[in-house]
């Protein structure tokens, strides 16, 4: 497998994570704070904007783990990498809405 599979992976997993967050809030109907909101990242945004967001991370998460190379469930490296992109990214994503919810 080439090197460059496991960034996509790692990537892949990111947006698979970023994917959560949004999907939930979104179709809970609670406005969640997303890259279009004034300001970015810390207003909210409808819940409609957010179930978009989070089909749309959805998406490139899929096509990051599954289009690009030979991702197999049974490789323990390959699963390694996409849970660290979403570990990674999960972890970012719990300090920046700590820090937006603490200000309301």
């Amino acid at each position: 497998m080439k090197w460059y599979h496991y960034i996509a992976y790692f990537f892949g997993g990111a947006f698979l994570m970023n994917s959560v967050p949004h999907l939930t809030n979104g179709v809970s109907g609670r406005p969640f704070p997303s890259p279009f909101a004034s300001p970015p990242g810390q207003g909210l945004s409808p819940a409609w904007v957010n179930v978009l967001w989070g089909l749309f991370n959805l998406l490139i998460g899929y096509l990051l783990v599954c289009r690009v190379g030979d991702f197999h469930l049974r490789k323990t490296r390959d699963v390694a990498v996409v849970g660290i992109g979403a570990l990674a990214m999960g972890l970012m994503l719990a300090q920046a809405f700590a820090r937006v919810y603490a200000g309301r």
